[in-house]
């Protein structure tokens, strides 16, 4: 196993971390009852995706 010889400085690590925060959830309109639905899921409320009951 390898050891590093080098103390990585805090910069170094929290530039390694900068891609590690979560993301917010983005939200579209559902095109048959309006409501809010995540993209490309079907509509928690009326159970639709792409205009058709699924």
């Amino acid at each position: 196993m390898g050891v590093p010889k080098k103390h990585k400085t805090r910069s170094g690590r929290d530039q390694r971390r900068s891609h590690h925060a979560l993301k917010a959830v983005t939200f579209a309109k559902c095109q048959n009852c309006g409501g809010p639905t995540q993209p490309h899921h079907a509509c928690p409320n009326c159970g639709h995706y792409k205009g058709r009951k699924v």
